[in-house]
């Protein structure tokens, strides 16, 4: 007997949702997600590649020669909210009374610093000449001219910052203008993701948003066209509503809200894998929103794109023509044994054991069934103390090694041995990612037929004061790409630029 309702199942259908597939992540809920059993950091030398700067010419040069022939586009994931941009500047309006406290003594507070670092340097953001414009100081002590910059910066009766998306807010500020994330990702795809004057470009976006970046996109692509010389093809599309996830009380039955009706949440970035599943590209570059340079520091961030892209497709040739050999039938003993020895050096592939007691069919199966895979290749940062997931060789269930982007969040920390590997990281992922995502005769994969469904994540909410429990979906990059064959390249810092907070835009590349 069904727990769903005959409302609960119209619900389901609206939403593209199958009952079974609910049914299925209340499963989830009850047996659990269990942790992902960590082997050892992957680190340079194991896991990690380090290329010389012959290496890194020659790749960026392969690319270059190449890319002519090849269909680009970059996938930017650009859904999330400013908000939490701004959380201490919000924090700080509801708190606040310019009549009644003193401001000095107020940002001079421990728990205040991030407020102070911004009131600092308020003049060197690149909105404060046009807020500043739209208010008036006259006669206003410095905590209420303060207040009134936050209220008309954030609040729905002013900037509304608040609600923008991040990629649509300025982040550059220039000698007669100011240039958001969405902009400086245009000028990036004239950089390294254009063939033939022409970038594609994909940004996965939020529907009520669909109309600012629409005007944005109409303000700005004709200037950088101009400037850069490359024509754009610009996509958008939004997460799909089936990739909602059903909530679950603390005892794994179906939430319910006041009305009655199950609630639903947003599967998190890993629902965004059947967006770069509809894309039609032959080499994907993927970069979050708000990771993104001034103009002045482009040339880097291109060469080494240019860089991580020539590898890929260097060893995505090599798995191509030893795949078309295995399915011509030409087989031999040293053949096997060159394809079984590129899969190790090249793509980080283990094989079990029991491989070389193989038939010999047994061994081709394998052979092609590891070769026939989409490829990343990730550019690594070396930990520097910033949050995120790092690169690991992890061991599943049946003692299967592989390689890893894994999430702190998806390992036991309680685990003195877990929690040892999990600190000797050298490298963080930095959300670099060039992707191949053809077979060797040009069929496109299906990424859903390579996803790890166990690496999901179960998290403690809240709705409405009422605790329940969240499923997000296997990490884009993590349980996403579970079966992926993967490359992970060290990348300069300089690569890395995220602006996860309002004041991460003091930094220098952020400053022209």
């Amino acid at each position: 007997m069904s727990i769903f309702s005959e409302e609960d199942q119209i619900r389901l259908s609206e939403k593209g949702i199958d009952p079974r597939k609910a049914m299925r992540q209340i499963e989830t809920f009850k047996e659990g997600i269990p942790f992902i059993h960590l082997s050892r950091a992957a680190v340079t030398g194991d896991g990690i590649v380090r290329l010389t700067i012959e290496e890194q010419e020659g790749f960026r040069s392969h690319y270059n020669q190449n890319k002519g022939k090849i269909r680009t586009l970059k996938f930017t994931p650009a859904s999330g909210a400013a908000s939490r941009m701004f959380k201490a500047l919000f924090t700080f309006i509801n708190e606040f009374n310019p009549d009644q406290t003193s401001f000095e003594g107020y940002i001079n507070r421990p728990d205040q610093k991030d407020v102070k670092v911004f009131y600092e340097g308020l003049e060197r953001f690149p909105f404060y000449e046009e807020i500043s414009s739209r208010i008036s100081g006259d006669g206003m002590t410095e905590g209420q001219k303060f207040m009134a910059f936050v209220s008309e910066m954030l609040t729905e009766k002013g900037m509304n910052y608040g609600f923008y998306p991040k990629g649509l807010l300025p982040f550059h500020r220039y000698a007669n203008s100011t240039a958001t994330p969405f902009a400086e990702h245009l000028k990036e795809g004239a950089a390294y993701a254009q063939s033939g004057n022409l970038s594609y470009l994909h940004f996965t976006i939020s529907p009520q948003h669909r109309e600012l970046f629409r005007e944005t996109e109409r303000q700005v692509a004709d200037p950088i066209r101009r400037e850069t010389g490359c024509d754009f093809d610009i996509t958008y599309s939004y997460q799909k509503e089936a990739t909602d996830t059903l909530a679950v009380t603390p005892d794994n039955e179906p939430f319910r809200n006041d009305e009655g009706q199950l609630l639903f949440r947003p599967g998190g970035h890993g629902a965004l894998l059947e967006n770069l599943n509809e894309q039609d590209a032959d080499l994907l570059f993927i970069k979050n929103i708000d990771n993104v340079v001034t103009e002045n520091a482009l040339h880097e961030i291109a060469a080494w794109k240019e860089i991580l892209a020539g590898y890929l497709l260097k060893i995505q040739a090599q798995a191509f023509s030893f795949s078309r050999m295995l399915v011509d039938g030409t087989v031999d003993h040293d053949l096997l044994k060159r394809v079984e020895s590129f899969l190790q050096a090249e793509l980080n592939v283990c094989f079990p054991t029991a491989f070389p007691g193989y038939s010999l069919e047994e061994q081709i199966a394998v052979l092609q069934d590891k070769l026939d895979r989409p490829i990343r290749v990730c550019g690594m940062v070396r930990n520097a103390g910033d949050p995120g997931g790092g690169p690991f060789w992890i061991t599943d269930a049946m003692g299967n090694e592989s390689l890893q982007i894994v999430e702190s969040a998806q390992v036991n920390l309680a685990d003195e041995d877990q929690q040892q590997i999990f600190e000797k990281a050298t490298h963080f992922n930095p959300v670099v990612l060039v992707c191949g995502v053809r077979d060797a005769f040009g069929q496109k994969f299906d990424l859903m037929n390579f996803v790890n469904s166990k690496q999901g994540f179960i998290t403690a909410k809240t709705y409405e004061g009422r605790e329940l429990k969240a499923l997000e979906l296997p990490g884009l990059w993590n349980g996403g790409m579970a079966y992926w064959n993967t490359v992970f390249i060290e990348v300069p810092a300089e690569t890395f630029n995220p602006v996860k907070t309002v004041n991460d835009l003091l930094k220098p590349a952020h400053q022209p």
